[in-house]
């Protein structure tokens, strides 16, 4: 039975459509509740599940949720209550608001509010709407209870000069488009690709390339990268297998239109063989932040209504036993 934590209570409010709930945050992942705790008050664009049901989840700026160890997970998230609000090390804040899909272990941290379950779930039909259909960008402020709000993303620092001013770099441009439309996405998903990715002049193609690449080199690849790091992996083993696995797709991503990425990544691969285990750390949580902060806008800007008229099918319209 978990119990929730003296006067840990967090309002998530999405000023933008005019609704706020009010959490509690809970004793079955103190660490994580910790750190999202210290991490307020913030803002982020708001995004929906795409897959996996009734589900919100925005990009946290805490470098720590991609590393920190979760000590309960609910074995199968369809099972926990509308309203449990969720911590990943995918560097998410997810809220349940309604029915899933998706069997899958996670972490929580705390508990909507029975009297704001009707608000949140009113606050996901909206931002379902927004993410796949209008575009409207709905952002997310958590902060404390009772305490005002605001949005800070914390800047760490390198001892290497080299690396540092790559920390700077990264940080600034993380801060740039936080809140506000990437231009080289936006460009890219109005059909203005400069190297002209996309055969036969489609664009829709080259999204979905984009897409399916952004998303893995955020989450596994520096993800990874950072969690064998503060596993204590031997550095010459990080090093071989962050040439490994970011030079590829980020090279791939700015013929495509993210050329910042690409700067930041050849930036990354020229200071690499100096870094240890410290200043390494330090880049790689900016970079998967940065680059987690491109997934998300890349899921909102997309076009997934598309193909609205293609709809699944129940077995028994197909013909098979239902």
């Amino acid at each position: 039975m978990s119990e929730t934590l003296p006067g840990r209570r967090i309002e998530i409010a999405w000023p933008g459509v005019g609704f706020t709930v009010t959490a509690e945050l809970d004793d079955r992942n103190p660490e994580l509740a910790d750190a999202l705790w210290e991490s307020l008050p913030y803002q982020s664009l708001q995004g929906h599940a795409l897959v996996a049901g009734e589900h919100l989840y925005h990009v946290a700026p805490i470098h720590s949720l991609l590393h920190t160890h979760a000590s309960y997970k609910i074995a199968d998230r369809r099972e926990a209550p509308d309203g449990t609000v969720f911590c990943s090390a995918l560097q998410h804040l997810g809220i349940k608001y309604g029915e899933l899909t998706e069997p899958m272990p996670a972490a929580p941290v705390g508990q909507v509010l029975a009297e704001d379950i009707s608000t949140l779930l009113e606050a996901g039909q909206a931002v379902w709407e927004a993410v796949y259909s209008t575009k409207k960008q709905i952002l997310v402020e958590v902060r404390r209870a009772g305490e005002a709000g605001g949005h800070r993303i914390p800047r760490l620092t390198a001892a290497d000069a080299e690396a540092n001013q790559l920390i700077h770099d990264v940080h600034a441009e993380t801060e740039r488009i936080w809140l506000s439309e990437p231009a080289e996405l936006g460009d890219m998903h109005r059909g203005r690709i400069p190297s002209r990715a996309g055969t036969n002049e489609t664009v829709l193609p080259t999204l979905l390339f984009v897409n399916g690449e952004t998303r893995p080199l955020g989450y596994a690849s520096y993800g990874g990268l950072i969690r064998a790091a503060v596993a204590d992996m031997p550095m010459d083993s990080v090093r071989q297998m962050a040439r490994l696995l970011v030079g590829v797709p980020a090279e791939f991503l700015g013929y495509c239109g993210l050329e910042k990425l690409w700067d930041f990544t050849q930036r990354v691969m020229s200071c690499l063989d100096r870094l240890d285990r410290d200043d390494f750390l330090a880049v790689a949580r900016h970079m998967a932040l940065y680059i987690n902060c491109l997934g998300g806008w890349n899921l909102h800007l997309f076009p997934w209504d598309a193909a609205d008229p293609l709809r699944q099918q129940r077995r028994a319209e197909v013909g098979q036993p239902a």
